[in-house]
């Protein structure tokens, strides 16, 4: 089963010590009350809302605690997709923002059609992406939704995030992981291209350029109906000005196709970029990609690529495929291109998981008004807390995470989860409270509170530290006894008396085998 640091991941499911769950083991349900406690089943549903597409999925979760390890914490042994619903264009209103009414009739249309109630179902997650993370969109949205999605993980993922989504639900990063592998993930969706680099089940470095299959978008007579900016600067790189209302014949859309795959070639593999290229990037640059293993295509230019819709749908995406296969006859691609995972459904994360961890009773809250608190994200960055710690590289681990997850600005409430090793001696804790202080510079600058998460018991010593001898004047939550990843959405209850612990529910992104 795959681990992380000791903790069984949730966000792939596979036999491990639990096995799968069947109907007919030799269990008296009725009887057998302990079993009943550790073993739990869910619906769940995953709503994935972005630029191009809108689709969801359902779900049956089965869930055991691994009771001889005392743990809390439920991982799933076995899932099943109960219901996938169709694809369905992002609609959109005359002034470019989302229908939020038709959103909301979508995810109707695909209730009914799973068979379910909003309240047959457990748990679940909203993903909002590309135009559907703009501040007026995901208010819009979150409010069509409330009644039918009530208390569940809604998470807006920025290019860096929507990358690392992709190369989890396209598959990439568990054959990374299963073969130890270092592979490209390449998710050409209708507004953008995703690049993750996974390395071993991790992603490593993720990017994004302003290339998609629905750029352009023309009607059954060629009419164009739909031109996004980065549409418009591609038919003008090669040589076809176009404005809607304008006539677009196959062979220009094609022409803009093979512009637009070469250039995602280019963007990946030349230095310096070309001035075409430096334009098209919407994130730092992918810096040295080192021996890759091959490559993996998702989103909906991927079910062309690997032949497995042929509909056109009046845009760019099957003449991408197109596309693309001239370069791997004409030997123009420069990796070798792996089987395929999930394309257009890579980003759909599809649920999440409600797991109860107590925290210990070494915790260090310095505003009980601020609790309980809902849906914060969890980030764990990249340091191990060891050995010596300093506070410089801690804090740039930190910004780099929270850059990962397009986390900018102090714009919404996170918690850092660290794994602490060793013993808590005062010059390696202060080093830590310093970098943790360093690294959260603009979420302390908006005046947020700052919530620390430890599975060891440090929290009381470190959020005194921030609070005493750092001068925060910040509320800090610091509670410790938790085991989180990043993918973790928590909920943190209020303190309880006489045990001075707070309950903790941690919700996990969960990512198709």
């Amino acid at each position: 089963m795959f681990q992380h640091e000791g903790v069984v991941d949730m966000r792939y499911y596979h036999d491990g010590d639990f096995g799968h769950v069947h109907e007919d083991e030799d269990h008296d349900l009725d009887n057998n009350m302990l079993w009943i406690s550790d073993h739990i089943e869910l619906n769940t549903v995953g709503i994935d809302i972005g630029s191009a597409g809108t689709q969801l999925i359902f779900s049956k979760l089965h869930l055991a605690r691994k009771g001889e390890d005392l743990s809390s914490r439920y991982i799933v042994v076995k899932r099943g997709s109960t219901y996938r619903s169709p694809v369905s264009f992002t609609p959109y209103l005359e002034n470019s923002l989302i229908d939020h009414d038709k959103i909301a009739d979508i995810v109707d249309h695909a209730y009914r059609h799973a068979g379910m109630r909003p309240e047959d179902i457990h748990t679940g997650a909203v993903i909002l992406t590309g135009e559907a993370i703009r501040r007026e969109n995901a208010h819009a949205i979150g409010d069509a939704l409330a009644d039918k999605v009530g208390d569940f993980v809604c998470a807006t993922a920025g290019h860096n995030m929507e990358a690392q989504l992709a190369a989890f639900g396209s598959g990439a990063a568990r054959r990374s992981f299963d073969r130890k592998e270092r592979i490209l993930n390449i998710d050409i969706g209708g507004g953008t291209t995703k690049l993750a680099v996974v390395q071993n089940g991790k992603v490593v470095q993720t990017a994004a350029v302003y290339i998609g299959g629905r750029l352009v978008v023309a009607d059954e007579e060629g009419v164009v109906v739909r031109l996004d900016p980065g549409g418009a600067f591609i038919a003008e790189q090669v040589g076809h000005p176009l404005a809607v209302g304008d006539r677009i014949t196959p062979a220009q859309m094609q022409t803009m196709a093979d512009w637009m795959a070469q250039a995602i070639v280019d963007c990946i593999v030349q230095r310096p970029l070309p001035d075409r290229c430096s334009s098209l990037y919407l994130t730092p640059e992918l810096q040295e990609l080192g021996e890759l293993t091959g490559v993996m295509f998702s989103g909906g230019v991927g079910e062309f690529i690997y032949e497995r819709e042929e509909k056109d749908f009046g845009d760019l995406g099957r003449y991408l495929g197109e596309a693309f296969h001239k370069l791997f006859d004409e030997s123009r691609f420069p990796w070798e291109v792996l089987p395929a995972g999930e394309c257009m459904r890579a980003t759909v994360v599809g649920a999440s998981e409600y797991t109860v961890q107590m925290s210990g009773n070494t915790n260090y809250i310095s505003d009980h008004s601020i609790l309980p608190k809902k849906n914060v994200q969890v980030l764990k960055p990249e340091v191990a807390l060891d050995g010596m710690i300093e506070p410089g590289k801690l804090s740039e681990s930190i910004r780099s995470h929270l850059q990962a997850f397009d986390i900018k600005n102090g714009e919404t409430d996170i918690a850092l989860a660290f794994r602490w090793i060793g013993a808590p001696e005062y010059g390696r804790v202060r080093a830590l409270a310093e970098g943790i202080v360093g690294g959260l510079t603009a979420t302390i600058a908006a005046g947020r509170s700052v919530f620390v998460v430890f599975d060891g018991d440090l929290a009381y010593t470190v959020g005194s530290l921030i609070k005493e001898e750092l001068k925060l004047t910040n509320p800090i939550v610091s509670i410790d006894g938790i085991m989180l990843q990043d993918f973790d959405f928590i909920d943190i209850g209020q303190q309880l008396e006489p045990s001075m612990t707070v309950p903790v529910t941690v919700k996990s992104l969960l990512f198709r085998m």
